[in-house]
C-alpha cells in the first residue's frame, strides 16, 4: 500500500509546489493567519474531507477516517509567516511587505494538504483515522499549540506527529531525537531607570546605558561561571534601546532577550541569576529596575518508542538516505506542548536548496521543493508503522 500512496503523492508533487508557492506569496503574521486558515478550510471543503475551524484560534483540524479500524493519529503542521522583508528574488517572492515564510511553513502546510488529497484515494485501504492537524501561531509564544490542546479538540488522539523541513540539513537525511530535540524558548524584559543628564557632566547623572552594558556582560557570566558546564542553556539580550542624542546621559535603557535551555532547574537558576546580577548592579548604582521574565515554550522532548518509530518507518522512504538520532538545537517548538500530553515524536526532514542555505528567518530563506514529498512520504509511512506497532501489542 506506501508503495502505491508514495507514487500518489508524486503524481501530486506539481501541486504541492503550487499551493507552497502560493502561500508564500501571501504570509500572515501569528495570531493574524485569517486568510491562510480560510485557504486551508476551502481546500478540505473541496475534497470533501470533513473538517472544524477556529480551533483555539485560528487553527483548522481535519478528519480522515479509514475504513479499518486503527489508532488516531495527529500529523501537524503550522501556518504562520513572520515579520521579515522577503528579499528572494524569485517569482514567488512575498507580495505582503514586511512579512514572509522564513521558516518553512508554507511548505508545511503544503505538504499535509496534498497528503490528505492522496490518502482520501486510499481511504478504503486504510487502517485507523488521521488528524490533519493545521496549527496558527507556533513563531510567537503564548503560541497556538496550547490552545488547541485547551480546546479538547485532539483529547480523543492516540499520539501526534510532525515534522520541519529544515533548510540547513541536506535533501535525503533526516533528523530525530529520542528524548531532547528541541530548547525551551523563554523571553526577559528589562528597563533599567537611571538619572540623566548633560553628556558634559557624568558625575551627575547615573548612566543606565553604562549601566545596562555591564548588566549585559555579567549576564553571560551566568552560563560561563554560575551553571554547572555540563548543563546546556543560552543567555542573549537581542535588543539593547537607549539615549535621544550624542550629548544627553540616557537615563532609561530597555534590555529584550531570549533564555533557552531544556532542564526546569537551570531555568529557575538562570532567572534568580538574573535577578541578583539586576539588584546588585542597580544597588551599586544608585539605580532602579523593572524585571519581566515571561516563560515561553517548554523544551521538546520526543518520547523514546514514538522517535524510533520515525525511525523505522524512514527506511521504507527510498528518498531519505541518512536518518539518524542527531543533538539537540537551541531552537524552540510549541510542538512541545503536544508531547506533554500525548506519545509522539518530531523529526527534521533536510530541506537544503542549493548547498550554502541561508538559515531560518533570514531574509532570503527558502526551501528545496523536493522535501515536501520526502516529508509527506515519511508522515504517512510513520502513521502507518505506528498503525502496525500498536495492533502487534494488542495481541
Amino acid at each position: 500500500m506506501l508503495t502505491k500512496i508514495f507514487d500518489t503523492i508524486d503524481i501530486h508533487f506539481d501541486e504541492m509546489v503550487e499551493i507552497r508557492r502560493y502561500l508564500h506569496q501571501y504570509p500572515e503574521l501569528s495570531f493574524e493567519e485569517t486568510k491562510t486558515a480560510a485557504y486551508i478550510a476551502n481546500y478540505y471543503e473541496e475534497l470533501g474531507i470533513p473538517y472544524e475551524t477556529n480551533i483555539g484560534g485560528n487553527g483548522v483540524i481535519a478528519t480522515l477516517k479509514g475504513k479499518k479500524p486503527g489508532k488516531i493519529v495527529a500529523l501537524r503542521a503550522d501556518f504562520d509567516g513572520l515579520p521579515i522583508q522577503d528579499e528572494k528574488n524569485v517569482p514567488y517572492k512575498s507580495k505582503v511587505p514586511g512579512v514572509m515564510h522564513a521558516c518553512g511553513h508554507d511548505g508545511h502546510t503544503a505538504t499535509l494538504l496534498v497528503l490528505a488529497k492522496v490518502m482520501q484515494q486510499h481511504q478504503e485501504e486504510l487502517k485507523g483515522t488521521i488528524i490533519f492537524l493545521h496549527q496558527h501561531a507556533e513563531e510567537y509564544a503564548p503560541g497556538g499549540a496550547k490552545p488547541i490542546i485547551e480546546s479538547g479538540a485532539i483529547d480523543h488522539v492516540d499520539a501526534v506527529f510532525g515534522t520541519h523541513l529544515w533548510a540547513t540539513i541536506p535533501l535525503g537525511v533526516l533528523h530525530t531525537s529520542t528524548s531532547a530535540m528541541m530548547a525551551g524558548a523563554d523571553r526577559y524584559e528589562i528597563i533599567i531607570q537611571g538619572k540623566g543628564g548633560h553628556g558634559a557632566y557624568p558625575h551627575e547623572t547615573k548612566d543606565a546605558i553604562v549601566l545596562g552594558a555591564d548588566i549585559i556582560t555579567k549576564f553571560q557570566q551566568i552560563v560561563s561561571r554560575r551553571l554547572d558546564p555540563l548543563s546546556t542553556a543560552v543567555v542573549t539580550t537581542g535588543i539593547f534601546e537607549a539615549g535621544s542624542a550624542f550629548n544627553i546621559i540616557a537615563d532609561q535603557a530597555k534590555l529584550v532577550g531570549t533564555v533557552r535551555h531544556f532542564d526546569s532547574s537551570v531555568q529557575e537558576k538562570i532567572i534568580q541569576e538574573m535577578e541578583r546580577i539586576l539588584k546588585g548592579e542597580c544597588d551599586a548604582n544608585e539605580a532602579s529596575y523593572e524585571f519581566n521574565y515571561i516563560k515561553g515554550y517548554p523544551p521538546l522532548i520526543n518520547h523514546k518508542e514514538q522517535a524510533e518509530t520515525i525511525l523505522k518507518a524512514s527506511e521504507k522512504v527510498k528518498e531519505i538516505h541518512t536518518a539518524e538520532e542527531a543533538p539537540p538545537v537551541m531552537g524552540g517548538e510549541d510542538f512541545a506542548y503536544y508531547l506533554h500530553n500525548k506519545p509522539g515524536a518530531y523529526f527534521f526532514t533536510g530541506a537544503n536548496l542549493d548547498g550554502n542555505p541561508y538559515p531560518h528567518h533570514h531574509p532570503k530563506f527558502d526551501i528545496n521543493e523536493k522535501a515536501m514529498a520526502t516529508a509527506a512520504k515519511t508522515l504517512i509511512s510513520v502513521f502507518m508503522q505506528y498503525q502496525e506497532e500498536q495492533e502487534a501489542n494488542t495481541f
